[in-house]
């Protein structure tokens, strides 16, 4: 199982300092306007932003008009995410916790769980989350979750990936189990001369699968799309799948 640890080597401020490119305010703009307009939010609906990270989405979502809670379990993350709504004179509610207990009930009408923040735990685990955010929304509530496309990622699978930012670089040593359906990482961080290695594990998912899941949770009208809210294809590298709570 993926633990508190791990959690706490791989979402820190490397992340941030080696994502920080992938997460520019063009893609986060363009990634707030497709949850807007796939969840077809209307200003004052609630928001969970489950594994908020940085608030990028949070404050986005809250400057359109949404009320939004963001729930990560990263300290340093809610940090910078309250100092950048506090900049933007946004209200935004961040939250300390754990998306494997939930401390709501039918509170939003929408839950976004965005840029694979979801199957880092086993099967059963990954399961009860997906009940947890049931448990959150309201009846009719949407979920909407961002993650890889299982079989692009497969197709153009590799067995590592270099980030570099100036001198230093993110080095992903990775290694698919066909039996678990699981991507097994090393990591080595290299940054001002210091080496850190840790590993962690994703769960990769086809649409098919993960829409099973959803059903067996209590969800309908489930839906995938692309990346950028184009129609799910074999060239899509990037999932949306959408769910409504019965």
């Amino acid at each position: 199982m993926f633990s508190e640890w791990d959690v706490g080597a791989v979402f820190d401020e490397d992340y941030l300092y080696f994502y920080d490119g992938a997460l520019s305010d063009e893609r986060s703009d363009a990634e707030a306007e497709l949850i807007w307009s796939l969840a077809q939010l209307q200003p004052r609906e609630r928001v969970l932003d489950l594994a908020c990270g940085h608030g990028r989405l949070s404050n986005r979502l809250a400057a359109k008009g949404a009320g939004v809670v963001g729930l990560d379990v990263t300290p340093f993350f809610l940090d910078r995410a309250r100092q950048d709504a506090e900049a933007c004179q946004l209200e935004v509610e961040y939250v300390e916790g754990d998306m494997r207990d939930l401390p709501w009930s039918e509170e939003f009408d929408v839950v976004v769980n965005w840029f694979t923040a979801f199957g880092y735990y086993d099967d059963e685990t990954n399961r009860a989350i997906l009940g947890q955010i049931r448990k959150v929304l309201r009846p009719h509530g949407r979920l909407l979750l961002e993650l890889n496309h299982g079989p692009v990622l497969m197709r153009d699978f590799l067995p590592a990936t270099v980030t570099h930012r100036g001198h230093d670089a993110m080095i992903d040593e990775h290694r698919y189990d066909p039996t678990t359906g699981r991507s097994h990482t090393d990591r080595s961080v290299i940054r001002d001369g210091k080496v850190r290695a840790f590993g962690y594990s994703t769960r990769i998912f086809a649409f098919p699968e993960l829409r099973d899941w959803l059903r067996a949770a209590g969800f309908t009208n489930i839906e995938g799309f692309g990346g950028a809210g184009e129609r799910l294809s074999g060239d899509t590298r990037r999932m949306v799948v959408k769910a409504t709570r019965e």
